[in-house]
């Protein structure tokens, strides 16, 4: 009798539980090590479309088992984030806890390649909330990958622009 009511409840779970993922693309003519130091801040989120600021102290690096608040640009309640993987200049994993029957895992990854440097965003939900939660951050989550990649190459844009200028009128007087 207990062995059918437990198999009864685990069917149920699974047949509650949904899971969307997605992952979003960008090619930045930035480097690796710009586009990484832009991940790993994590006090600095203004490039980010869905996060408006965190409680993270300047100069924390982002290791396993780092958890953090993060206050998102749509609502003021806090959320909770959890880093759980890191490995230098390629990956950073973060769960996401928002709501009671949801949870989000986000996966960054920088690779280099022969066309410049690719970011990967990649975005899983789970839970009974994640179609509905899916269909408010789609276009926010969309935009992620390409903020990035702007907000590093303005950072680099930015730290040197004398030879940039010189290297452009040099261009156009062909």
């Amino acid at each position: 009798m207990f062995g059918f009511v437990s198999r009864f409840i685990r069917y149920k779970q699974r047949r509650f539980q949904c899971s969307l993922a997605r992952t979003y693309q960008a090619l930045s003519s930035a480097s690796v090590d710009d586009l990484w130091q832009k991940i790993v801040d994590l006090r600095d989120v203004s490039w980010h479309p869905l996060l408006a600021s965190t409680n993270v102290p300047r100069g924390l690096v982002a290791k396993p088992g780092l958890i953090y608040q993060a206050v998102t640009r749509m609502s003021p309640i806090p959320i909770q984030i959890f880093v759980e993987r890191v490995r230098p200049g390629e990956l950073l994993s973060v769960r996401i806890l928002v709501l009671p029957g949801l949870e989000e895992q986000v996966t960054y990854q920088v690779k280099s390649t022969v066309c410049g440097t690719c970011v990967s965003y990649s975005v899983t939900l789970r839970g009974w909330l994640s179609p509905l939660f899916w269909s408010f951050i789609r276009p926010y989550a969309a935009r992620v990958a390409s903020d990035l990649v702007q907000a590093a190459e303005q950072k680099a844009l930015q730290a040197v622009p004398g030879k940039l200028a010189r290297s452009e009128q040099s261009c156009l007087d062909f």
